[in-house]
């Protein structure tokens, strides 16, 4: 693909995002923009930073409060679901974002890019097992500002050990 196919093909990605966006409330129009700033820093994060996966989980997890917000037509009344929801999955990308970063390792030095793989080093488990439990922590949070009932809560540990196991 050259330049000008990538450059083409972005306008019609951020144009279809820009028609769904304007599809929703304003409330929402609003939150949705306010993500550009995230959007538009991310891929130069890993220049900047030993945390680009924080700055990813932040932008990607954006749709939990963008969801809540087209659904409820409202934002401040429902930061106490939607927070713990929001921060559960910046936890996640965490998790498994580094966990991937870990197959570039060589290659981010090689290029003096940043990543959490080469900030946690060779021992990543105490902290992706700490993220792990957080994510799980906000999740369950979220049920029980949501009024959830056990099937949750059951889903929820199921997707704890599955990570634990996997951040070990």
């Amino acid at each position: 693909m050259n330049t000008t196919n990538a450059v083409g093909f972005l306008s019609a990605q951020l144009g279809v995002g820009l028609l769904v966006l304007l599809s929703l409330n304003p409330t929402t129009q609003l939150l949705g923009l306010a993500s550009m700033p995230l959007v538009v820093a991310y891929p130069l994060m890993k220049r900047y930073t030993n945390w680009p996966q924080l700055v990813l989980g932040l932008t990607f997890n954006w749709g939990a409060l963008v969801g809540y917000t087209a659904v409820t037509g409202s934002f401040v009344p429902h930061l106490h679901h939607t927070l713990p929801l929001y921060f559960s999955g910046v936890c996640w990308t965490l998790v498994y974002d580094t966990i991937y970063a870990y197959q570039d390792r060589s290659d981010d030095k090689k290029l003096k890019l940043k990543s959490t793989a080469l900030t946690l080093g060779d021992k990543p488990q105490l902290p992706l097992s700490g993220f792990a439990t957080a994510m799980a922590g906000g999740l369950t949070l979220a049920g029980l500002t949501s009024g959830l009932t056990y099937p949750f809560y059951v889903g929820v540990s199921g997707v704890y050990l599955r990570m634990y196991t996997y951040s070990r």
